[in-house]
């Protein structure tokens, strides 16, 4: 068992901020001595962990709360998701650090501020309500999105952004390569995992959307790159040609 002031300098953590916790139900002592001290085990200490992770990742701790307190908290699935979305933020400040080395090393001329940007992924998904909120798609896509967690819903929305991120960098090729197809086949299995059933029919309904609408047009171009959604957009009708 440690004490508050031991936990406090083996993790960080203020003593003060400790003792919101508790006070807020987020992380309770495992014992309170006769003169009133906090005592902490091995698993109050394991819970302590996650709420960093989650801490790390900007979560409010209202939030991190319900997430713990919900019944189908799994710590070691919450750990891979939270792997899965450090990776991406770390991808994204790599991706800062390269535009910073160009800059300072004076071979960047172009003033690109998409790497700073998360609105992308807040202006899909307003698209994607707008187009198909009275479909069984959408309807489809709200109870998966009810069902996960905020990490989860963060990654799949990242996650797609980087979808359209790979495909800017291959759109040199023919939209009907192997490598296009590929592409395009891991974008269908991505929506459909992570948002609804993405028919064949739907999916040549977002070929379309992503070229006809000019705010997601210019999001899946700001993530690959300009010509990117002309790209998918071809890329998906070369694909959804053949056996879907």
């Amino acid at each position: 068992m440690k004490t508050v002031k031991q936990v406090s300098r083996l993790t960080g953590i203020s003593v003060r901020a400790l003792h919101y916790y508790d006070e807020i139900g987020l992380l309770k002592p495992s014992d309170i001595t006769e003169a009133g001290y906090r005592l902490y085990d091995d698993t109050a200490l394991e819970r302590l962990q996650s709420i960093l992770f989650f801490r790390e990742l900007e979560f409010p701790l209202k939030d991190i709360r319900e997430i713990m307190e919900s019944p189908d908290f799994d710590r070691k699935a919450v750990l891979r998701e939270q792997k899965k979305l450090l990776e991406l933020r770390r991808d994204r400040l790599d991706r800062l650090i390269s535009l910073t080395r160009k800059i300072i090393e004076r071979e960047e001329t172009d003033m690109d501020f998409f790497v700073f940007d998360k609105k992308e992924i807040e202006e899909y998904t307003r698209e994607a309500q707008e187009r198909w909120g009275k479909t069984e798609a959408y309807k489809e896509s709200r109870l998966k999105r009810e069902k996960q967690t905020l990490v989860e819903r963060e990654v799949s929305d990242m996650g797609l952004m980087e979808k359209f991120r790979y495909m800017g960098k291959i759109k040199n090729l023919a939209p009907d390569s192997q490598e296009a197809r590929k592409a395009v086949q891991n974008l269908k299995d991505f929506i459909t995992e992570n948002y609804y059933n993405c028919t064949a029919d739907i999916l040549k309904g977002l070929g379309q959307m992503y070229v006809c609408d000019s705010r997601m047009k210019e999001n899946i171009d700001r993530a690959g790159g300009p010509g990117t959604a002309e790209f998918v957009s071809e890329a998906i009708e070369f694909y959804c040609r053949g056996d879907v």
